[in-house]
């Protein structure tokens, strides 16, 4: 193995280890020690590597700010019918939840310290998603509402047991297993309730 290749793979470690602290294990306050720990690496390589635990976080969170994008582009780009469309975003969205349980509520706690905010659509993407969600109240299929309504309740339907899954978890007394296999189950559930066929 090549020195490059070697370096290449210590990196994907850290940063692997480091996405499974923070979004799936929620653990926030890693330091830099508990990461090299937990990776079987020196700190001084997470330092030489990545300049500080703040750099690694940052990168870390936007390789999964990506995945999100991608997920969203999936709405406005495709060339699926618009119920398949939110049906695959939906699933992707789900998928993401399982992979990273605690990346929303990161996503969230980031927000409410102003570090993220990231234009993730174009106004044009917009327009043609509200102009399709208004077909389909025409069409009824959907519940006539305003259009950014719609994308409230499904973006409320999809992110809110993950945003807040500690505290469901605590006060409904639903261990990990519990919780996964109910936001398995979520993908038929929020379909019947943003559309009525």
């Amino acid at each position: 193995m090549s020195k490059q290749d070697k370096k290449d793979q210590t990196q994907e470690l850290i940063k692997e280890t480091t996405k499974n602290l923070f979004f799936v294990q929620g653990k926030f306050d890693a330091t830099t020690q508990e990461i090299a720990d937990e990776a079987g690496v020196n700190r001084t390589l997470i330092n030489y590597y990545f300049r500080s635990r703040d750099n690694l976080i940052q990168i870390v969170f936007d390789e999964a700010h990506k995945v999100e994008k991608e997920k969203s582009e999936i709405i406005m780009r495709s060339e699926l019918d618009f119920k398949a469309k939110i049906s695959k975003f939906i699933e992707g969205s789900l998928q993401t939840s399982l992979q990273y349980p605690y990346l929303e509520t990161y996503i969230v706690s980031q927000i409410n310290k102003g570090n993220c905010h990231k234009k993730d659509v174009e106004e044009d993407d917009l327009k043609k998603l509200f102009q399709d969600i208004e077909k389909e109240m025409e069409l009824g299929n959907v519940e006539k509402m305003e259009p950014i309504q719609f994308i409230f309740n499904m973006i409320s339907l999809l992110i809110f047991p993950s945003a807040v899954r500690p505290l469901i978890m605590e006060n409904m007394m639903i261990n990990d297993q519990e919780f996964d296999r109910l936001i398995s189950d979520r993908k038929e559930i929020i379909l019947n309730m943003l559309f009525k066929k």
